[in-house]
């Protein structure tokens, strides 16, 4: 059944690649066509005569900052530990990096904690935090550039961190006996 509307489309496709035909009319301007007109000759194309633009857009030379951003970092996580559980009833929390190369003069790093950013960027890969909820946290840290570029992170780092909540209990009245 394929097959019978396969021919008829290959026969179809075949016949759709029209020539082109170039005639000069008695002022002495060129016309082209599809169809034959008496005096008219065939125009066979070569591959070459197919239309092609081709836009160079310049390349803006590098800049110093674009230079300097080069830097690869080898940043990672080296504390807390993967899954690690914190017990601190203040919240507090130290997260500390190693990045190599040493960090440079216009680069700082950014903690993000469950996505968000944490804190004011900095140059030290040493994070204290206070007054974190307690729960699962994910850390990640980033160095970035001044424009904002992301030049280096680490992979996220899962804590837990749990603080004792000490509520009042209410204290049991005794019964009366229905007095």
């Amino acid at each position: 059944m394929r097959l019978y509307f396969a021919i008829p489309l290959l026969f179809f496709t075949i016949a759709a690649q029209a020539t082109v035909y170039k005639w000069v009319d008695k002022d002495g301007k060129i016309h082209y066509s599809d169809k034959p007109i008496e005096n008219s000759e065939a125009v066979e194309f070569k591959s070459n005569t197919q239309n092609q633009i081709q836009l160079n857009t310049p390349k803006a030379p590098p800049s110093n900052d674009d230079q300097k951003s080069l830097t690869e970092y080898n940043l990672s996580i080296t504390s807390p530990a993967e899954e690690e559980t914190i017990r601190n009833n203040e919240g507090k929390l130290t997260i500390m990096a190693r990045i190599s190369p040493d960090l440079e003069a216009k680069h700082v790093l950014v903690l993000l904690m469950d996505g968000a950013v944490v804190g004011t960027p900095q140059t030290s890969p040493i994070f204290s935090l206070k007054d974190i909820d307690r729960g699962e946290h994910n850390f990640v840290i980033k160095a970035v550039a001044q424009n904002g570029k992301q030049l280096a992170s680490t992979p996220p780092r899962k804590i837990f961190l749990h603080r004792a909540i000490v509520t009042r209990q209410a204290t049991p009245t005794p019964f009366n006996g229905g007095n």
